[in-house]
């Protein structure tokens, strides 16, 4: 992506935590991942947004899209997968009424215990 093209989306993770790093590697390598902007808010001076602290970054998976809204945890992911193509499918689930407040809740629940299995990645 050149600097001119305005990214798709843009992807704020922590890349201090190996589990996060791992997952966003494997967005990454994924067709469509060029058109997605990765931004790694564990590095020194990285800003996500006036509407965006680095500290609620870092606690929390957050996407921004096109028009510049922000998505954050469940809805963040599905916003992520409907941009891949190899995702899409499990967006489009992600999105339906009824799916993404139980992955929310999911999500809600591994933050808990991301601590935990991050440290087996270390």
């Amino acid at each position: 992506m050149s600097e001119e093209t305005k990214p798709a989306l843009t992807v704020y993770y922590d890349g201090a935590c190996p589990l996060c790093r791992k997952e966003i590697g494997v967005y990454k390598d994924c067709r469509g991942a060029d058109a997605v902007a990765f931004v790694d808010v564990s590095e020194a001076g990285a800003v996500p947004g006036e509407d965006l602290s680095r500290e609620a970054a870092l606690a929390r998976f957050h996407v921004r899209d096109e028009t510049g809204e922000l998505h954050s945890g469940a809805a963040g992911f599905a916003r992520l997968w409907l941009a891949l193509p190899g995702w899409k499918l499990l967006g489009r689930l992600a999105k339906l009424p009824f799916v993404l407040p139980l992955l929310e809740s999911a999500y809600r629940g591994f933050l808990k215990i991301r601590p935990r299995i991050a440290a087996r990645f270390r």
